[in-house]
């Protein structure tokens, strides 16, 4: 097993989400398709919801935003003209939804919602967390890793831990805090900047393990020790990379001082 010296200097642990702790086919095969299929009832039932609205607000600043691109899709303001007016606010609402998630986008507006709706289908149990341990060995390597403090970093916001993390027990209790774009786009390496500023550590106290090699290469701009998880599904590295960065496939490659 190749085996990976975690710095003693490391005192916190960074997860990126989606291809690390949870299997990008999972999110793509089950959490995607479940906001494209049932956005517009979720609309219906949380419609007159502060929240919901909060939601819709944040699209439509960011409709606005987007009035440049090809094929954007405007959400109109309502106007207070009943019932018909509402549910020509959902259509937009949708459309705007379903063009964004056909675009991969990841906006925090987007990821916003997208929480939400995750999190109200496991607490009513349209979708179950009974899902496999989010990495082989992660049981094992968490439990080791409590000498760490553990956050997330996600694009999805924060109601949710994102992508199931939040829903897989006793995994979810495991962590400290749950950073999302609010703070920074993850391709930047003043978010990392400002992560370690908000946990209270430098950034060399702080390991980042992330499939995605740009964010890699943010965090490491930024002084974070950093390891590329690779698991089935994720994107493929070039030869490049797989001599450059440190690579794992499962947590327990992760040899911890304090573990000793």
């Amino acid at each position: 097993m190749v085996v990976f010296a975690v710095p003693a200097e490391v005192a916190v642990i960074l997860l990126d989400i989606e291809g690390t702790t949870t299997p990008i086919t999972y999110v793509k095969d089950t959490l995607f398709p479940y906001i494209r299929d049932n956005v517009k009832e979720y609309l219906r039932m949380h419609w007159e919801e502060e929240e919901c609205q909060q939601d819709i607000s944040l699209l439509r600043k960011q409709a606005e935003e987007d009035s440049n691109l090809d094929g954007f899709v405007p959400i109109p303001l309502e106007t207070g003209n009943g019932e018909d007016e509402v549910e020509q606010v959902i259509q937009a609402v949708v459309d705007n939804v379903h063009w964004q998630m056909s675009l991969d986008r990841k906006t925090t507006a987007l990821k916003q919602l997208q929480g939400h709706m995750w999190r109200a289908a496991y607490t009513t149990g349209h979708m179950k967390g009974e899902y496999p341990a989010p990495i082989p060995g992660s049981d094992i390597a968490l439990s080791r890793m409590l000498g760490s403090c553990l956050h997330l970093y996600s694009v999805a916001g924060k109601c949710c831990h994102s992508d199931a993390v939040a829903f897989y027990t006793p995994t979810a209790q495991l962590f400290d805090g749950h950073f999302d774009t609010k703070i920074g786009h993850k391709v930047e390496s003043e978010s990392y900047r400002r992560i370690a500023s908000s946990i209270g550590c430098s950034t060399n106290n702080v390991l980042f393990l992330t499939d995605v090699t740009r964010e890699a290469n943010a965090a490491e701009e930024a002084d974070m020790h950093v390891a590329v998880v690779v698991r089935p599904g994720n994107a493929g590295l070039t030869d490049d990379e797989k001599s450059y960065y440190s690579l794992i496939t499962s947590f327990n490659e992760l040899f911890l001082p304090s573990s000793t």
